[in-house]
């Protein structure tokens, strides 16, 4: 059952605005279903939308940042709770720890590399959490190929494109989130497969 979702997003201020309608639209639904947000506790770009769209209608935002983003001004202080870090890793670590499911809206470098680390995880079996991107534009078809591209290489496990959900629209994406089931996958090492690669190379 879920109580809080993290989501990951971008601080830029110079994307069109369906960008930014599409934060707002989310975070209206999250408020609406009771689901808390926990986001980067940025107070720029979709994470400044997404935040105040919740907290317009009357739900609740954990922030979590930086002190050196804090200190630059990026930060968004009205939130139900801000939680200030040392750095991007122990940033990260909380946010994880918080959210029971993961949604990315579009967003940069900083967002690319939280949905990956969000599969990653998964892939490794340290989360069985529902990760789902919200593919407007097709923003996210981009790492979906690089993702298949490793998979007809042989770098990556087909059932592995089934970690993540790319969705058309907000309501799609929070349908899926509330029909989700987890389940274990295959762990990417597994004792045979790890001793065949090993007799491999050393023969």
């Amino acid at each position: 059952m879920i109580g809080s979702v993290t989501v990951f997003c971008g601080s830029s201020d110079l994307v069109e605005d369906k960008y930014y309608a599409a934060a707002r639209e989310l975070g209206e639904k999250l408020a609406q279903r009771g689901w808390r947000l926990v986001y980067g506790g940025g107070s720029v770009g979709l994470m400044g939308v997404l935040s105040r769209a919740v907290l317009a209608h009357g739900g609740h935002v954990t922030g979590v940042i930086p002190k050196a983003l804090l200190d630059l001004g990026v930060g968004e202080r009205g939130v139900s709770e801000l939680i200030v870090t040392d750095g991007l890793r122990d940033r990260k670590a909380i946010m994880d720890e918080r959210g029971d499911a993961f949604v990315a809206l579009p967003g940069g470098l900083g967002t690319l590399e939280e949905v990956l680390e969000a599969l990653t995880l998964k892939q490794l079996g340290y989360h069985l959490k529902a990760i789902a991107v919200l593919d407007l534009d097709g923003y996210f078809n981009p790492l979906w190929t690089q993702i298949q591209n490793g998979i007809d290489i042989g770098f990556i496990r087909p059932e592995f494109l089934d970690l993540w959900y790319p969705a058309p629209d907000v309501d799609a994406l929070l349908r899926y989130l509330e029909s989700y089931k987890p389940h274990p996958y295959v762990m990417k090492w597994t004792r045979r497969e790890r001793g065949t690669a090993l007799e491999e190379l050393e023969s």
